[in-house]
């Protein structure tokens, strides 16, 4: 008799769970079978990233969905984005990463796709998924599938590099911090081919995290990355998430950059190569990106957060990049799917051309942007966290309001959305204002009636 299954580890993009507490062998064979019965896959990728738990949750995976009559291509031990060109590439029915991306060590999990790299998703696949498990309704399967192993670490570096011009990039001073994560797999091979000298912090792949928790987003886990950038004179740092699926830079003072003016500084690099592309960018963002993209000839397409939004508003569009402000960055040219690598190469081949440190490109958005990054408000339940969305629309009605995602409200020198969480009673407040004094003001002034 399997035990007891907590539904809330089946979230809005992945399944994640604490191991082995909610998420052991013995579901990861289930979730196999309901994944393959649900797709009515012929043929898979699985793969893994290092987490001490991963092998064998990926072995359970492999096997079930074997069990379910899928053949499962075997690719080891790879980085999110890896498997996403995995299975785009070789043009495979689906594919399933074994991660908990940036959590703790404790934690594990899957993202999982379709064909071309297409996320499920809560609205689709996932909680069908859930539901067939739950219920214990997964039909019988096929006769046994096959199980094979391929590897594919060298035609990523190529795919990755084919973004720039190598031979325009300077010989720059950088600090890279892979977190002890998968960013350690791709980064050796990939950075050994430009001029750089590179700095290497925490490259040893460890599910343990011996020097700190591969999540970037967090001050303390790039306190090695900020000091070793600043000991060194680098010209920047670029950190990578557990799962290498996300990059994050500091320029060379050492300070931290918003996803929003990296998203920006992207924005331009694209428009260099492709004028009046399109470009999607996420309803939290500073206008800093849509003013670039205006300033390039390019058109900027703001939408819902989340990448199975992202990865369908960009194929509706033919877009040729999206950026969301937490550092997943988007490219029609890698198969519509997110990559924490192409994004590091972009902004070097952008301070090559234009012969600007980072800090330099930088200055003019963090001049006239003031943004106050994301804060979440823990709310008492789903029904208050809706009831504040509403009252925050009509204390604002002298406003544009908007409800794309959440409540956004926009007046001439000032503007912020409210978002809900998608898995817990959270509200996110992102907000921007003229000036910086103005910034903290309005932020105080929304928190405050939030949180009353």
């Amino acid at each position: 008799m399997m035990k007891k299954i907590d539904p809330g580890i089946f979230k809005a993009y992945d399944i994640r769970g604490l191991y082995p507490g909610q998420l052991d062998e013995d579901l990861a064979y289930s979730i196999g079978r309901a994944y393959v019965a649900y797709l009515g896959a012929g043929r898979i990728a699985v793969s893994r990233d290092m987490r001490v738990s991963s092998p064998a949750l990926a072995a359970a995976f492999t096997d079930g969905a074997l069990d379910q009559g899928a053949d499962v291509v075997d690719f080891g031990m790879l980085g999110t984005d890896m498997l996403y060109y995995a299975v785009a590439r070789d043009e495979l029915d689906g594919g399933a990463q074994i991660t908990a991306s940036h959590n703790p060590k404790q934690y594990n999990g899957m993202k999982l796709v379709r064909r071309q790299a297409l996320p499920l998703s809560g609205d689709a696949g996932i909680s069908d998924i859930r539901t067939m498990i739950l219920g214990d309704r997964i039909p019988d399967g096929a006769a046994r599938g096959r199980r094979t192993e391929a590897r594919l670490l060298d035609d990523y570096v190529d795919h990755v590099l084919s973004f720039i011009d190598p031979a325009v990039i300077r010989p720059f001073n950088l600090v890279l911090d892979a977190g002890s994560g998968m960013g350690g797999l791709v980064a050796p091979p990939l950075f050994d081919r430009l001029p750089c000298r590179t700095s290497r912090l925490c490259f040893d792949i460890d599910g343990t995290f011996p020097n700190h928790q591969a999540n970037p987003l967090l001050e303390e886990n790039r306190r090695d990355l900020v000091e070793r950038v600043v000991a060194d004179g680098a010209d920047a740092g670029v950190a990578w998430d557990g799962d290498a699926d996300r990059c994050f830079f500091v320029d060379g003072d050492g300070e931290f950059i918003a996803g929003d003016f990296i998203t920006a500084l992207l924005a331009e690099a694209f428009l260099r190569k492709e004028p009046g592309a399109a470009i999607v960018y996420d309803v939290r963002a500073s206008y800093a990106v849509k003013d670039t993209v205006a300033a390039g000839g390019g058109v900027a397409l703001m939408n819902r957060v989340g990448h199975a939004f992202f990865k369908k508003r960009m194929r509706e569009e033919n877009a040729a990049f999206g950026g969301e402000v937490t550092g997943h960055y988007y490219f029609r040219n890698n198969f519509f799917a997110d990559n924490g690598f192409i994004p590091a190469l972009l902004i070097l081949e952008l301070m090559s051309v234009k012969r600007r440190t980072l800090s330099e490109l930088l200055a003019p958005l963090r001049e006239k942007y003031f943004i106050s990054g994301e804060i979440n408000t823990e709310m008492a339940d789903m029904s208050a966290v809706a009831a504040t969305i509403d009252a925050l629309a009509e204390r604002h009605r002298d406003a544009h309001v908007y409800r794309m995602d959440g409540v956004s409200v926009e007046y001439p020198t000032w503007h912020f959305n409210v978002r809900p969480s998608n898995t817990e009673p959270l509200l996110r407040l992102n907000l921007e204002a003229e000036t910086p004094e103005m910034m903290e003001q309005k932020r105080d002034e929304v928190l405050a009636f939030i949180r009353g």
